[in-house]
C-alpha cells in the first residue's frame, strides 16, 4: 500500500510518500481500505513531536478515516467485510489501509460521502462533547467561538445553534466571518480589527458570554475570559496559534467561572458508552440533514504534506480532506 510516513520529527516537507506492507488486524481490530482521511490540527503537532504522545517511527499521521472493511479480527462481530465505515485512530490514516479498534469503527450512514464521513467524527465528536458534557450548554445561553471558521469551529457553531444557544463567532477575517454567518452565527467579531473583550461586552449588554469555545489559545484566551459571564465556562480545545496562554487565575474567582479541559480522544477511551451515545446522536442528526460538514479543499495522498502546511498556516475554512481515490 501507499502511505505518507514520518521518519523523524519535523515539518510537513520532511514527510515521505512510500510503498509499504499492509498492516494486519489483531483479534479486536478491523483493517480498513481507506477512501478518505480528514486533516486535523493534532496531525500538525504529532509530526513535530509536540502532541500528547509520540508514536514510534515510522508512522503515518491522520486519525479521522472513512473506507471499506477489508479484513476482520476474530472477535469482531458487528461488522463484515465490505461494510462502509467511519473510524477514529490515534495515527495511521494517511495511508491506503489502516487498522482500527473495532469499538472505534462504525457503520457509515447511507448517503454520506466518504469525504464527508472522514471529516465527521473528530470535529463533531469534540464539539458535542465540549458543549454537552463539559459545558452543559443550556438553551438561550450565549456561546463565543474563537477560530469559528475552522474545522472544529464550524462544527461547534452548528451544534450550539442546534442546541438552542445564541452564537458569537470570532475569526481573523471578514471572509471567514461571512462563512460563519452562512452557518447561523448571530453575531460576528473580527479580532484582527476589533477589541475582542470590548466587542463581546457590547454584544451582550455588559453581561458577558456563558460559554467560550477556544481552540485558538494565545492572547485571545485571556481577552475572551475577561468577557465571560458569571458562572461562565471557558472550554480549552487546543492552541491553534501555537501559544499556550498563561491565564491570571484570579479571573475565574472574580467571575465564579470555570476553565474546563476538552480532550475527546481520551473521553472516547475512558467513557466509551457515553461517547458512543454522542456519536449515534450526531450521525442521526446528519441523516436528518441537521449537520453538514464544510469541506474547503481536497488533496491527493501524495499531496498530503501540502494539506498539513495549509492547516499550519491557517489558510483553510472548515475541513480539508485527503482523498485516496484522487
Amino acid at each position: 500500500m501507499k502511505a505518507i510516513v514520518c521518519t523523524k520529527f519535523g515539518l510537513p516537507n520532511t514527510l515521505k510518500f512510500i510503498e509499504k506492507e499492509n498492516p494486519q488486524p489483531k483479534e479486536d481490530e478491523v483493517l480498513v481500505q481507506v477512501k478518505a482521511c480528514s486533516v486535523n490540527f493534532p496531525d500538525t503537532l504529532i509530526i513535530q513531536g509536540k502532541y500528547q504522545f509520540r508514536p514510534d517511527f515510522p508512522f503515518s499521521p491522520g486519525s479521522d478515516i472513512a473506507g471499506v472493511v477489508a479484513q476482520l479480527g476474530n472477535n469482531v462481530k458487528h461488522l463484515k467485510k465490505g461494510d462502509e465505515v467511519v473510524g477514529f485512530i490515534p495515527f495511521g490514516g494517511f495511508a491506503e489501509k489502516a487498522v482500527v479498534k473495532a469499538k472505534d469503527c462504525f457503520a457509515k450512514p447511507k448517503g454520506m460521502s466518504m469525504v464527508n464521513a472522514s471529516a465527521f467524527l473528530l470535529a463533531y465528536g469534540t464539539s458535542y462533547h465540549a458543549l454537552k458534557d463539559r459545558a452543559n450548554l443550556q438553551k438561550n445561553e450565549t456561546v463565543l467561538i474563537l477560530g469559528a471558521s475552522g474545522g472544529v469551529g464550524l462544527t461547534s457553531l452548528e451544534l450550539a445553534k442546534l442546541m438552542g444557544a445564541k452564537v458569537i463567532a470570532a475569526a481573523s477575517s471578514d471572509e471567514k466571518l461571512a462563512l460563519c454567518k452562512d452557518f447561523g452565527a448571530d453575531e460576528t467579531i473580527n479580532y484582527n480589527k476589533e477589541n475582542l473583550k470590548e466587542r463581546v461586552k457590547e454584544l451582550t449588554n455588559g453581561k458577558g458570554v456563558d460559554v467560550i469555545y477556544d481552540p485558538v489559545g494565545g492572547n485571545f484566551s485571556e481577552q475572551a475570559l475577561r468577557a465571560i459571564a458569571w458562572n461562565g465556562r471557558h472550554l480549552v480545545i487546543g492552541f491553534a496559534n501555537g501559544e499556550i496562554p498563561k491565564i491570571p487565575i484570579n479571573l475565574t474567582l472574580l467571575k465564579g467561572a470555570s476553565i474546563v479541559g476538552v480532550f475527546w480522544g481520551a473521553f472516547a477511551q475512558k467513557e466509551p458508552k457515553k461517547s458512543l451515545e454522542n456519536i449515534r446522536e450526531l450521525l442521526q442528526w446528519f441523516a436528518q440533514g441537521k449537520l453538514k460538514p464544510h469541506i474547503d479543499k481536497v488533496y491527493s495522498l501524495e499531496n498530503a504534506p501540502k494539506a498539513l502546511e495549509a492547516m499550519m498556516n491557517r489558510e483553510t475554512k472548515g475541513k480539508i480532506v485527503i482523498d485516496m481515490t484522487n
